[in-house]
């Protein structure tokens, strides 16, 4: 008796189940797509890919270098007289 309740409640757990959660359970994930920031005037993007193949893009001001540390995966916007220091 108590086995064909426990049976009949998850025969009805499945029956209510909504359909989209196991459609998200079957469905490979995309990739998220990046969003390039907009440079203004003055300003340009700056692009990098990490050796994980991570990308990475910011703004920075047309007279300052892009910098991009790799081992640390950190980037900004160097200075005009330091440069990437």
């Amino acid at each position: 008796m108590m086995r064909s309740f426990a049976l009949g409640l998850a025969a009805a757990a499945i029956a209510f189940a909504p359909l989209g959660a196991f459609a998200q359970q079957t469905s490979p994930k995309k990739p998220a797509a990046i969003t390039l920031p907009k440079a203004g005037p003055g300003e340009k993007v700056c692009r990098h890919k990490f050796p994980d193949g991570t990308p990475q893009a910011w703004v920075c001001k047309s007279e300052e270098p892009c910098c991009a540390w790799d081992e640390i995966k950190y980037v900004k916007c160097g200075s005009t007289v330091f440069k990437c220091l």
